[in-house]
């Protein structure tokens, strides 16, 4: 007869994947933390950098030979301005356009098609911005001169369309410029949306006799809902910060207003920096560190504010 032991038959060990779990866990909260430490470090500097044109004098700011007499807050308004209104010029033409690409590929595109749009689109983020720059001067302010001068013939009670002149290298031209820019990066945003509605709303739209145009409005946009306005602040961010393309377009100004189609009005805060930095010492130099401040404070901000809005809808955008 065989002796009875105490001892267990299977004895414990370390649970599977303890180790690799373990690992895993440390190198996502390692990466994370380090993303907030480089946000930190690039919000120090800047801060740092920016504090002696900040707490500069209007005697001493009136050295700073490109500021042309102008304290530094008369400085950056006008800046800001030209940025976020171009910014905005190329929200309203790209988004729509980058709606109906996604919607074309995803529902109405054979699948062959759809493969090779797809590729386009996301081949046109990796064009650098120079060459976008070099497009809008030899290609894009010839086709759209003849436009402008018809819109500010017809349309110049507007104050955006009045009195265009000329060659086209107004803020108008920028925004169409960086709409092409940003128009990857919404579209490609928004498309991989539209491809996780789930099918079954889609098929429960068909079935109770709606068509294509009519599923999509009762259950793709209002499933990607959410999806859009992140990938509108995705290109908008992108927008914002455009430095080359801007500076080869556009003739620059330091006039806050809304003539789009008139040279020599607006600048954005990227193009000045990039344009005034190469020449500048001492006190410039900080006082254009500070309009990156600015700049680096207003795209927080509007990424906060996109945030904001997307928790607002979420409940609305089939997500759950």
């Amino acid at each position: 007869m065989a002796a009875v032991t105490d001892e267990p038959a299977i004895r414990r060990g370390p649970a599977p994947g303890r180790l690799g779990n373990s690992i895993f866990k440390g190198f996502s909260l390692g990466s994370g933390i380090v993303i907030v430490v480089l946000l930190g470090l690039v919000a120090g500097f800047l801060l740092y950098r920016s504090l002696p044109a900040i707490l500069a004098s209007r005697e001493q700011l009136e050295g700073v030979g490109f500021m042309q007499g102008r304290d530094l807050l008369s400085y950056v308004l006008p800046l800001a301005f030209g940025t976020v209104l171009s910014s905005a010029i190329a929200l309203i033409v790209a988004v729509p356009l980058s709606i109906g690409i996604a919607l074309f590929i995803s529902h109405y595109a054979p699948r062959r098609l759809a493969q090779g749009l797809g590729y386009l689109v996301d081949l046109l983020a990796a064009i650098p911005s120079v060459v976008f720059g070099l497009w809008g001067v030899a290609f894009l302010m010839p086709l759209v001169g003849p436009v402008f001068a018809w819109l500010s013939e017809n349309m110049g009670w507007f104050p955006p369309f009045s009195d265009y002149q000329a060659p086209a290298r107004n803020l108008a031209t920028a925004g169409l410029v960086l709409a092409v820019m940003i128009l990857p990066i919404i579209t490609a945003t928004i498309r991989e949306v539209f491809l996780q509605t789930p099918t079954l709303h889609e098929e429960a739209s068909l079935a109770l006799g709606a068509t294509r145009w009519e599923m999509i409005r009762q259950a793709v946009l209002p499933f990607g809902r959410s999806g859009i306005i992140s990938a509108a602040m995705l290109g908008m961010g992108r927008a914002l910060g455009e430095t080359m393309a801007v500076l080869l377009v556009l003739s620059p100004g330091f006039v806050i207003n809304f003539f789009v189609l008139q040279p020599g009005q607006h600048q954005s805060i990227a193009a000045n920096i990039a344009s005034q930095l190469p020449e500048a010492s001492g006190l410039g130099v900080d006082v254009l560190i500070a309009t990156g401040l600015f700049l680096f404070l207003l795209t927080f901000f509007v990424n906060l504010a996109a945030r904001a809005i997307i928790a607002r809808r979420a409940e609305f955008s089939g997500a759950n």
